[in-house]
């Protein structure tokens, strides 16, 4: 990859006071302010994003939008003033008024406001009482499509609120169903589909729902995908798939179909063995840009690009067939797509050419991440989001190769802290792969001193640990008291190559828990100020799942930490929210005798438990639901192991409460200091 893409290097300056001790805090971190995505005007002069003042009292949160120059001339103001806060910003296509979604006094549901740069209160566009999401501009910026949750049969406002009133008056609570799934991370699905409504911005018309005529709404399976404008304006492309009710038994295709902009029947695009995820066309209408994965029997697949020619939706070409890497975020501009990508720890920002498929390096170094992209009428200029393991993500802006900071939201407080600089290191496994790791010393690191190790396990698994700002496992925070981190992508991490994801299949624990132990021990012989002999191992969800895989085959760990985690596969697979691909990773349904399910489920392993054990679960996780850290308690009170529940009531697969937050931390950083000082 490197030999491929030689990236440029940025060396960001972020101010840290090199004699500063102050280590990083819940309260310092719970206070620090959440810059949103940015969105660059058309014209390039100026950069809107939302700015979210935290607090541990919720009703004193507040989330505005600022503005600020491109060119970093002038300081950010805020533009807004409301509580309940901006989602779904945009320019219009004059550059002249700024376009959000809000939930202000007197609405039931988001609608769509429109804000003069000029001045004047935000005027509201929409008053759908089932609410506005997603909003898309017509080329010429005089039409918007945007997408609502209603039910089935509601092709009009006044459908959608008698539907709702006769519900109302229903006295029986219950819930029915007749296909999987059931529930999604911390909610039960309903009978509400995303339909697309379209409306007109000059004469001020209602809105117009344009699934009216379209048959696949009539599917049980169906659920809508992403969507786009022609660039003539006269049509929407959108991706749907009508398969959603069958993912108890095989993975969900999406295809690619067209609507007109006044509504009618559907017109097939793309309907092949892709699942497509996105479509849009190119600025000139010569080609439809799609991207979407491979439709198979492996646990993961990269989400890849194609061209198809636009007048016949044929030729497909995949484009960028050398990158081997998962995109993040992208956008077209003439006949290139600028896209954030992640490798090996990091983000990217590269140019991939719709003619030949060819990728360039744009922005991107060693350290540091760059995603959130946005670009002006000049392909030169854009925003984008940059941060770190030690600095939340903040606005920044590349005019002509020249980096400037733009929101600085948080520079003063980082300024403040003493953060380590985190060290990667390379470990050759015994199964003669490279693993990364990062290293972090603790705050206020003296080299003669010997430390604990705390080795943290990421969740996923088809994710990393990237050189970003974490709130959920905040590394500064857990080795602030005094311990070494010690952070490994083990196989079925991305950011690597499809085939290194991959090749988690079938081996969901033992390859993986054993290339963590094998790179802890590695950066212990490589450095000196680790403590062999005080080692502690914990994560969440994924993560989760490794703790009590270690806790089933090693003993070697002073206590050990799981959050959301499995400790029985074979009951994950019948109560989560999705099951299909725990078939894949495990080779067949739990009743089939596979290897996998026999060696590689904790749960049959409890007679080698003996770890002191934290357990900790939110009551509304439906990815891993609450009965798998109950039956791992049992299992711990049972043989009778030093061990502690937490549940959280309301909360769901993170623990997001900002006070709730504090209390897991510290109940973490109790357990931790109880078995390794």
């Amino acid at each position: 990859m490197k030999k491929l893409l030689t990236f440029l290097t940025c060396f960001l300056v972020l101010g840290f006071s090199v004699t500063a001790q102050k280590p990083m805090t819940h309260e310092i971190m719970i206070k620090l302010k959440k810059v949103g995505a940015p969105k660059i005007s058309p014209d390039g002069r100026f950069v809107i994003y939302s700015r979210l003042e935290t607090s541990y009292n919720l009703d004193e949160q507040t989330s505005d939008l600022w503005i600020a120059a491109a060119d970093g001339s002038s300081e950010p103001r805020k533009l807004t003033n409301s509580k309940g806060g901006e989602d779904n910003y945009q320019w219009s296509a004059a550059s002249d008024k700024i376009y959000f979604i809000a939930k202000r006094d007197g609405d039931d549901a988001p609608q769509l406001y429109v804000l003069p740069l000029a001045g004047g209160e935000a005027q509201r566009l929409t008053t759908l009482s089932t609410g506005v999401s997603d909003v898309k501009f017509s080329p010429d910026g005089s039409k918007i499509i945007f997408s609502s949750r209603v039910l089935p049969t509601a092709f009009s406002d006044s459908a959608s609120k008698k539907l709702a009133d006769e519900k109302k008056k229903i006295k029986t609570k219950a819930r029915v169903y007749h296909s999987f799934p059931v529930r999604y991370w911390d909610a039960w699905l309903d009978e509400k589909q995303g339909h697309i409504f379209a409306m007109d911005l000059k004469s001020g018309a209602q809105p117009v729902n344009l699934m009216k005529d379209i048959s696949l709404v009539q599917s049980p399976g169906f659920r809508l995908g992403s969507y786009n404008f022609s660039p003539d304006g006269k049509s929407v492309v959108f991706t749907a798939t009508t398969e959603y009710n069958t993912t108890a038994y095989q993975s969900a295709k999406s295809n690619i179909y067209s609507v007109s902009i006044s509504g009618g029947k559907e017109s097939v695009l793309v309907n092949d063995e892709t699942d497509y995820s996105s479509a849009e066309y190119t600025e000139d209408g010569k080609y439809l840009i799609a991207s979407g994965t491979a439709i198979g029997t492996k646990i993961y697949y990269l989400n890849r690009l194609y061209r198809f020619d636009a007048s016949t939706h044929s030729a497909k070409k995949e484009l960028a067939t050398s990158l081997d890497r998962p995109i993040n975020d992208m956008e077209m501009a003439g006949s290139s797509i600028y896209a954030s990508i992640e490798d090996q720890g990091v983000d990217r920002i590269v140019e991939i050419s719709v003619a030949d498929g060819s990728v360039k390096p744009v922005l991107g170094g060693e350290t540091g991440s760059f995603t959130g992209l946005s670009l002006s009428a000049k392909s030169s200029v854009f925003a984008y989001y940059y941060q770190s393991i030690a600095s939340p993500p903040e606005v920044w802006v590349s005019s002509n190769g020249t980096m400037k900071a733009i929101s600085k939201a948080n520079d003063a407080v980082l300024a403040g802290l003493n953060l380590q600089k985190p060290e990667v290191i390379w470990t050759k496994s015994s199964r003669g792969k490279n693993i990364r790791s990062v290293v972090l010393k603790p705050t206020g690191f003296d080299p003669s001193k010997k430390y604990p190790l705390f080795v943290l396990m990421h969740g996923g698994p088809a994710s990393s640990f990237k050189d970003v700002f974490g709130y959920r496992w905040n590394p500064y925070i857990l080795g602030s008291a005094g311990y070494v981190i010690v952070m490994t992508d083990y196989t079925g991490s991305v950011g690597y190559g499809e085939k290194f994801a991959q090749d988690i299949q079938f081996d969901p624990f033992k390859g993986p828990g054993q290339e963590i132990q094998e790179a802890a021990a590695d950066a212990i012989k490589r450095f000196s100020y680790i403590d062999g002999s005080k080692q502690a191992a914990g994560g969440a969800s994924y993560g989760g799942h490794l703790a009590n895989w270690m806790q089933a085959t090693t003993s070697h760990y002073k206590c050990l930490i799981s959050h959301a985690g499995l400790v029985n596969s074979e009951a994950q697979w019948g109560t989560s929210d999705v099951i299909w691909g725990r078939e894949l990773m495990n080779g067949g349904a739990p009743w089939v005798p596979t290897k996998t399910w026999k060696e590689q489920n904790p749960m049959r392993f409890a007679a080698n438990f003996k770890t002191p054990m934290l357990l900790t679960v939110g009551e509304n996780d439906y990815r891993v639901p609450i009965n798998n850290t109950l039956e791992n308690w049992s299992i711990h009170q049972r043989l009778q192991i030093p061990s502690k529940l937490i549940v959280f009531p309301g909360e769901n697969h993170w623990i997001l409460n900002p006070d709730n937050s504090k209390f897991h931390y510290a109940e973490i950083q109790g357990w931790l200091a109880k078995y390794l000082n």
